[in-house]
């Protein structure tokens, strides 16, 4: 059974809950209330600490619930069509994906397989699954594991470069083809906006928005 936190224990963890510390160079700042627009960054280093966040948990839930309902559309639907010949061929994330692997070209299938759809997917569930126990006031199990590697995913979600790839591909393919982009092809393009708003929020605010369960 935990014990209650005695009063030395109160004023330390009031204390520290002040200060912020640099990730890149360790340098320990006090933290102040920032409006709105602010950023805080780290005079020795430059890195961003802190930026001011105007969402709560449940409006954060929602853009969740938002990008994962966009996700689902841009993974069934077909992205582009391409005609030739009377012959119409329609192509999906996923049949792009397999007809890669199977003409030997298996890590650039790995690659758009894990950057496309498993580091999005992973992403969007463990923020959904901290969310959903945030908005009671408690963290989820698991809070500081799922913290961490929702740090290391983060880079690897690239939706918005597959935007840009099919517009390319689109382009060229008018040479040889007849292109028409479908409702996949959409659906992605707004998948890259809500992830590009998403990636704007600073996930370490969990950390301060999520108490620590009290005894």
């Amino acid at each position: 059974m935990s014990q209650p936190l005695t009063s030395t224990e109160h004023t330390q963890k009031a204390f520290t809950s002040t200060l912020q510390i640099c990730e890149h160079c360790d340098t320990v700042y006090r933290r102040r209330a920032l409006v709105r627009g602010e950023v805080a960054r780290c005079q020795r280093c430059g890195a961003v600490l802190e930026r001011h966040q105007r969402l709560s948990l449940d409006t954060m839930f929602a853009l969740v619930l938002t990008v994962m309902v966009v996700f689902v559309q841009a993974n069934v639907w077909p992205i582009i069509t391409l005609g030739l010949n009377g012959t119409q061929i329609h192509a999906t994330l996923w049949g792009i994906i397999i007809m890669m692997w199977e003409r030997q070209s298996q890590v650039v299938a790995a690659l758009a397989a894990a950057t496309l759809f498993f580091f999005p997917l992973l992403k969007m569930a463990l923020v959904g699954w901290l969310l959903a126990y945030g908005r009671r006031g408690r963290r989820a199990p698991g809070f500081t594991r799922l913290m961490v590697v929702l740090h290391y995913i983060a880079p690897w979600t690239m939706s918005e470069v597959f935007v840009l790839g099919i517009l390319v591909s689109i382009v060229k393919a008018q040479l040889y083809f007849d292109v028409t982009a479908d409702a996949g092809a959409f659906a992605y393009a707004a998948l890259a906006v809500l992830i590009t708003i998403f990636s704007g929020i600073d996930l370490r605010q969990l950390w301060d928005k999520i108490p620590e369960s009290t005894p």
